[in-house]
């Protein structure tokens, strides 16, 4: 195992994945569980659950990829984290104990739509999101959609903005997500 690579590009752990190479599949394991583990641990879980989440979301992972229409839409990383994350919460939820849950990934655009199970409510908290995002004015509607959407990076933001370096486009930009939350719960809330 002296010879194993260490470091595999989104598109080889995924070709590796399909054919169950079980080096990418070691590697996989162990590139992408320290911030499962951090999320889990962060949120009241112990290492024993982020293990059994960890491999749930491996079989998940497995599962898709080798799907003939499967289509990473964003890093490999992110796409990882996000069901382990989703895995979590529905544990959390199943014991009752979802108001404990921490956002820790603060580059991520915070799912709303995880607290709802049906279709409806779904639809609705979109239409909660559509209508926060107008709120929002500018310039933080069209940060957050270059940042999420346009996958522009703080550096490309920050000379987009005139900011003075990425440092304070970030700082923008979580400015921007915190009023987000509070005009998405606002809007919620009139609604119930």
């Amino acid at each position: 195992m002296s010879n194993a690579k260490i470091s595999y590009s989104d598109k080889e752990f995924i070709a590796g994945l399909k054919t169950g190479d079980a080096e990418v599949l070691g590697a996989f394991y162990k590139k992408h569980f320290p911030a499962v583990l951090k999320h889990i641990s962060s949120n009241r879980g112990d290492l024993h659950e982020a293990k059994d989440v960890y491999q749930d979301t491996i079989i998940i992972v497995l599962e898709n990829v080798k799907k003939e229409n499967f289509e990473l839409t964003c890093a490999f990383q992110t796409y990882i984290y996000a069901i382990a994350k989703r895995l979590w919460l529905k544990h959390l939820q199943k014991n009752g104990k979802t108001f404990l849950l921490k956002e820790n990934a603060e580059e991520k655009l915070p799912d709303l739509t995880d607290e709802f199970s049906n279709n409806d409510a779904h639809e609705l908290n979109l239409n909660h999101l559509a209508i926060s995002i107008k709120q929002l004015g500018e310039p933080c509607q069209t940060l957050i959609s270059d940042f999420y959407v346009n996958k522009l990076s703080m550096e490309e933001i920050a000379e987009k903005f005139g900011y003075t370096n990425a440092d304070n486009a970030k700082n923008q930009k979580y400015k921007c997500l915190q009023r987000l939350k509070k005009y998405f719960f606002n809007t919620k809330n009139k609604e119930e």
